[in-house]
C-alpha cells in the first residue's frame, strides 16, 4: 500500500493509508514522496509571497480551475506559468498581508496527486473588508511540476469583501 501524509496546522505529519491507481505511481512513475516534496515547496513559497518563485513550480501549460468572479481580479481563468505568476501577484496586490490568516489543516498525497485543505482569511485592500473561507486545493504533479491546480473555496465571501 502506498502511504501518504496528513499534515495539521501544527505541522505534525501522520501517515494515511491510500493507494492510487497503479500501485501509487501515476504514468511516468511519479512517486508520492516526489509529489509531497513539490507540494511542500509550493506551500513554503506561497508563504514567502514571491509570485515568480511560486510560478516556477508550475508546468508551462496548466490545467487551472478557480471559480471565476468578475468582482475579484485574481479569480479568472489561467493557462500558463506566466498566468500563474500573475494570479499570485494580483492576489498579493489586492489583499492586506497583515490580515492574512491562512491555515493548512491537511495534506493528502497519493502518487502524482495531492489535496490540501484548510482555512483562508484576509482583507481586501480596496475596502478593508475581511473574508474567510474553508478551502480545498487539488494539485497534480508530473515530472516535478504542477500541471493541475483546482481551488474550491467560498468565492462569494471573497467577492462580498470587494463590495463598497
Amino acid at each position: 500500500m502506498q502511504s501518504s501524509t496528513t499534515e495539521s496546522s501544527e505541522g505534525a505529519v501522520a501517515n494515511v493509508g491510500l493507494t492510487a491507481a497503479g500501485g501509487g505511481r501515476p504514468e511516468g512513475g511519479w512517486s508520492t514522496d516526489s509529489t509531497r516534496a513539490v507540494v511542500e515547496q509550493f506551500l513554503q513559497r506561497l508563504g514567502e509571497g514571491d509570485p515568480e518563485r511560486v510560478a516556477a513550480l508550475f508546468a508551462e501549460r496548466v490545467d487551472w480551475m478557480i471559480a471565476e468572479n468578475p468582482a475579484v481580479p485574481w479569480m479568472r481563468p489561467r493557462s500558463t506559468r506566466e498566468d500563474v505568476a500573475g494570479h499570485f501577484a494580483e492576489l498579493a496586490a489586492g489583499t492586506l498581508p497583515e490580515e492574512a490568516g491562512n491555515t493548512v489543516e491537511a495534506v493528502i498525497v497519493a502518487g502524482g496527486e495531492a489535496v490540501v485543505t484548510g482555512r483562508l482569511s484576509g482583507a481586501v485592500r480596496a475596502t478593508g473588508k475581511r473574508f474567510e473561507s474553508p478551502f480545498a486545493l487539488r494539485l497534480v504533479v508530473e515530472d516535478g511540476l504542477i500541471t493541475t491546480y483546482r481551488v474550491y473555496e467560498d468565492s462569494l465571501a471573497v467577492a462580498a469583501a470587494f463590495a463598497v
